[in-house]
C-alpha cells in the first residue's frame, strides 16, 4: 500500500494512492499515527481498502499533499552515511552511525514552500530515505530489524550549515527549522520495496542535477542502523529515520560552497518513492 495524508496542515486527512490516485480513507477513523501503527494499523488499513473497492472517493487534485505519517514522537537522523558525502565535508569515514535529532516541528508536506529561517545564510539541501518504525523496538538484532519496519519515504533533510556547524553545541539546530523536513508524498509499506538498500536517489535545484546516488553506498544499512539505535533509545511505532545524504550537499560545492536562496526551486526523488518539490522562500 501507499499512505497519503492531505489538507490543510494541522487538519489532515487520510487517504491511499491506487494507481497514481489519491482517494480518501478517513472513514477509516483514524490518522497515520503511534496508535495506528502499533494496533495493527496497517492490516486493519487494507481490510478496510478492500472492503471498499471502487467506493472510496477521490481526493480532488487541488488538496494539498501533507506529511505522509502524522508527527512521530522523534525523527532520527543519520549523518556522514555515504562515503563520498563524508569526505565532500572533510570528515573522516564513521566507525559506527552518527546520529542526531531532528525537531519534529520540522515535518511539512512534500509540495509545502521551504522557508529560509530568519538569520539564515547558509540553507542546505538532502535528499534521504526515511524508514518509518513499525512496532516498539529495543535491543534488536540485524537479523530482525526488517521486521520493525513498516515502510518507506522520501525525505529532505534540510539544514542550515551555520546554526549547525559554527554555533557549538549539537547539530539539532541546525536541522530544525520549520518546513525543514518535508516527508513524502507517499509512504509506502514494505511489501512495496523489494530492497530499500538498493535504491536510487537524486536531487536538483533550478533544474541542475546535485545528487544521484544509491541507498547501496551506504556505510551502514537499514539493518544496521535500526539495530544501533535501538541499543540506546526505544524506536517507537511512527517514528521516522532518516537515513543519511549522498554527496552533491551545497557544503561541499567547489570551489566554493553554495547555499539556497528565495526563488529557488529544489526537486528531489527516490526511486519506487516518488517525488516532492519545494519552493524556496524567505522567513517574514
Amino acid at each position: 500500500m501507499k499512505l497519503i495524508r492531505y489538507g490543510q496542515p494541522g487538519k489532515e486527512k487520510t487517504g491511499v494512492l491506487i494507481d497514481g490516485v489519491r482517494y480518501d480513507t478517513s472513514a477509516f477513523g483514524e490518522d497515520y499515527n503511534e496508535s495506528f501503527f502499533e494496533n495493527n494499523g496497517l492490516e486493519r488499513l487494507k481490510s478496510f481498502v478492500d472492503a471498499n473497492a471502487g467506493k472510496l472517493s477521490k481526493v480532488d487534485e487541488e488538496e494539498r499533499w501533507g506529511s505522509c505519517v502524522a508527527r512521530p514522537s522523534k525523527i532520527i537522523c543519520i549523518g556522514l552515511n555515504y562515503a563520498l558525502h563524508a569526505k565532500e565535508t572533510n570528515a573522516p569515514i564513521p566507525k559506527e552511525p552518527v546520529v542526531f535529532f531532528k525537531s519534529t516541528t520540522a515535518l511539512c508536506g512534500p509540495f509545502d514552500d521551504v522557508i529560509i529561517p530568519k538569520n539564515s545564510v547558509k540553507t542546505d539541501w538532502e535528499v534521504e530515505l526515511a524508514v518509518v518504525i513499525g512496532k516498539k523496538a529495543s535491543y534488536v538484532e540485524e537479523a530482525d530489524a526488517m521486521n520493525y519496519v513498516a515502510g518507506y519515504a522520501l525525505h529532505n533533510d534540510y539544514s542550515e550549515r551555520a546554526f549547525q556547524l559554527e554555533r557549538g553545541g549539537q547539530w539539532v539546530k541546525g536541522k530544525s527549522n520549520d518546513t525543514f523536513a518535508p516527508l513524502g508524498p507517499f509512504l509506502a509499506t514494505t511489501e512495496e520495496i523489494e530492497n530499500p538498500n538498493n535504491l536510487n536517489l537524486w536531487l536538483k535545484v533550478n533544474g541542475q542535477e546535485m545528487q544521484n546516488s544509491t541507498t547501496s553506498d551506504f556505510i551502514f544499512n537499514i539493518q544496521q542502523v535500526i539495530s544501533h539505535l535501538s541499543q540506546f533509545m526505544t524506536l517507537l511505532p511512527g517514528d521516522v529515520i532518516s537515513t543519511g545524504t549522498p554527496a552533491g550537499v551545497g557544503l561541499g560545492q567547489k570551489p566554493e560552497p553554495w547555499y539556497l536562496k528565495p526563488g529557488d526551486v529544489v526537486e528531489l526523488g527516490i526511486e519506487k518513492l516518488g517525488t516532492s518539490r519545494q519552493q524556496v522562500v524567505a522567513f517574514k
